[in-house]
Order: C-alpha cells, then sequence, then structure tokens
C-alpha cells in the first residue's frame, strides 16, 4: 500500500462552517481549520497503465535472470574493454554500468583495458603515424613512453573515476603495481620493440582487492627483470590473468562481431566453437589479423583451467548483460 497525496477531485473547496468555539453567527474557513486526511490507496491505483506495465516488464526480467545470476555468484569474471566501445561515451558508460550492475549482483569481476585509439590520437598529435605487425602495435622507446602515460595514467584513472562515480569502488594499478605482471621482450622485438610478453604473474595483489568487492582496473604496462617498460597486448595479458586468479570466464569486449567464418561476411558468426576448432579456422587462414592475438590468449586461458572465453561485440548496448544474465550472447563463446 501506498501513501499519497489527496486526488485533486478530492479536495473541497473553502467554505464556511459554524465554529462551535465561538458565538454564534461567527464562521470559520473550512480550509483553515478543517485539514484532509491522507488516503491510503492501492499501487493500481495510483500508477498510470503505462507505468506499471514498465514495472511489470523490468521486474519479469529480473526475475528470468535469476538462474544466471546464481551461475555466476561469487564467481570471478576478467573483462577486457577496448575497441570503439571506448571511442563511444555513450557505449562506455553503458559498459560501465553493466559492470557495476554484475558487481553488485554478487560477480567478482576484474577490468583489464586497452587504449589504442587514445594511444593513437595522442600519437598522431605527436606527429607519428601508428604502425602494426600481426595485430601488434611497433613500439619504439618515445612510442612506449607516450604509451605508458596514456594507458597507466589518462585512460586507467578515467575507467576508475567511471566506476566510482557509477556507485561501485574500483582500484586502479598497471603490471608494474607490485610486479602484478613481469614482462619479456617478443620474440619479434626487432621488429615490434617494446612490445612484451607475460612472463610470469603474480596476482597476490588482486586477493584482496577482489575479497573486498572492490573492481580491479588494471592498464597492461609492465616491466621486465630490469625496469625496462613494455607495452603488452591487454588481449594476451587478460587472458594470462584470468588463469592466474581463477577466473570462471573471459570476456574481451571488442569492436568486432566475434569469430566470422567467413570474415568478409557479418552474417557468418560462429556462436560457440572448441579449441581444436579455433585451432583449424587459424590454419585455414579463417581467423587473421587483430583476431590472432584475441583467440590465442582465450586457448591459453582454457587451457590453464579458465571455464569459457567469450569475444562479444561491444559496439552492441549491454553486450556484457546480454553474455552474463541471458543464453544469446552478442559474440563467439570459445570452450574447452
Amino acid at each position: 500500500m501506498l501513501l499519497t497525496k489527496p486526488h485533486p477531485s478530492l479536495v473541497l473547496p473553502s467554505v464556511s462552517l459554524p465554529n462551535p468555539n465561538r458565538n454564534a453567527g461567527h464562521t470559520t474557513p473550512f480550509a483553515t481549520s478543517y485539514r484532509p486526511r491522507r488516503l491510503r490507496v492501492s499501487a493500481s491505483f495510483s500508477l498510470a497503465p503505462a507505468r506499471k506495465a514498465a514495472a511489470l516488464n523490468r521486474v519479469d526480467v529480473l526475475s528470468e535472470a535469476l538462474p544466471f545470476i546464481q551461475r555466476f555468484k561469487g564467481k570471478t569474471v576478467v573483462v577486457k574493454y577496448g575497441g570503439a566501445a571506448m571511442k563511444s561515451p555513450e557505449l562506455q558508460a553503458s559498459v560501465i554500468r553493466d559492470l557495476v550492475l554484475l558487481s553488485c549482483v554478487g560477480l567478482r569481476l576484474v577490468l583489464v583495458h586497452g587504449g589504442g585509439p587514445e594511444i593513437n590520437s595522442e600519437l598522431e598529435r605527436a606527429g607519428v603515424k601508428p604502425q602494426f605487425r600481426n595485430g601488434l602495435r611497433v613500439t619504439d622507446a618515445p612510442i612506449m613512453e607516450i604509451v605508458e602515460t596514456v594507458l597507466a595514467g589518462k585512460v586507467n584513472k578515467h575507467l576508475v573515476s567511471l566506476v566510482c562515480l557509477t556507485g561501485a569502488t574500483a582500484v586502479g594499478l598497471c603490471g608494474k603495481d607490485a610486479r602484478l605482471l613481469t614482462a619479456r621482450p617478443s620474440l619479434d622485438t626487432a621488429e615490434i620493440g617494446f612490445v612484451g610478453e607475460v612472463a610470469r604473474v603474480d596476482p597476490s595483489v588482486l586477493h584482496p582487492i577482489i575479497a573486498s568487492g572492490y573492481i580491479p582496473v588494471i592498464a597492461t604496462v609492465a616491466a621486465d627483470e630490469t625496469g625496462q617498460a613494455y607495452n603488452i597486448n591487454a588481449d594476451t595479458a587478460a587472458g594470462e590473468i584470468a588463469a592466474a586468479i581463477g577466473a570462471e570466464k573471459l570476456l574481451l569486449v571488442t569492436d568486432v562481431s566475434g569469430i566470422l567464418a567467413d570474415r568478409d561476411d557479418p552474417g557468418t558468426l560462429v556462436k560457440e566453437i572448441d579449441i581444436a576448432g579455433v585451432r583449424r579456422m587459424v590454419a585455414e587462414g579463417k581467423v587473421g589479423g587483430g583476431m590472432i592475438p584475441k583467440v590465442e590468449c582465450c586457448v591459453r586461458a582454457l587451457a590453464q583451467g579458465v571455464r569459457t572465453a567469450s569475444i562479444i561485440d561491444g559496439r552492441v548496448p549491454h553486450s556484457l548483460l546480454l553474455e552474463i544474465l541471458t543464453d544469446e550472447g552478442t559474440g563467439t563463446m570459445i570452450t574447452g
């Protein structure tokens, strides 16, 4: 039952009535001597039909999500966030809001982020043209300095601020912090410069943060044993972190639909595939470019105990919720 203000049609106009406390002939205005009682009315009376329908639809959706919430409650999910979903302020707000919602219903979340568009913008301002080899950014010493400034500084703190403003508590980190990630030079150092691989993950700094209900937000800049900084591919780092903390699921939120049977036809999305199928598609040349490090990191994470990995389309509103709280995701799920 709701307490509401009296309906305007139920408030009587001001009239003069005899006042028993005064001499005969004197009157008291009704509006000043009588205060109408509040009426108890039902929700069905107070809500317009459209609002009532919207409210019922909302609770129906929540009720239907219950089995999915129960499946993932208390489980750790690593989300790698990058691509076009980071460029659009509207999509960025949507992703962060969905992340916070999932945290509120009991998921333990770790956010690993890239920042390619922001790095490209900064390089262009410096008059440097970005270059890539096999989906990895060519990174010399001056570019490495820009990468670290943009990723560990600007992008990381912006995302931390957004999470906190949306109602959760985030802690910003990079791979250098507490030796979370130790890097080693890539085998292709001569071609791509200071782009490193993950030599080791020490997740000890993450455990108390996650256990406290906070969301670690991780920029993938790391150092090797000598202190030299390296740019680590964010997909690769997310997969290694997911394996190191025993995550239930790895989610790569990006700006592609997922794995396509025909790379030129978005209508050929592969909804689910196992490791053997992925390796076959790579061998056949159906997976290439920036998708290669994505599928490779998924395969490595699955091989190290992560239960499932998905590459989802961050351009679709609420893609995170669709992947976790429904059977209809927006991309490709890879299983062991």
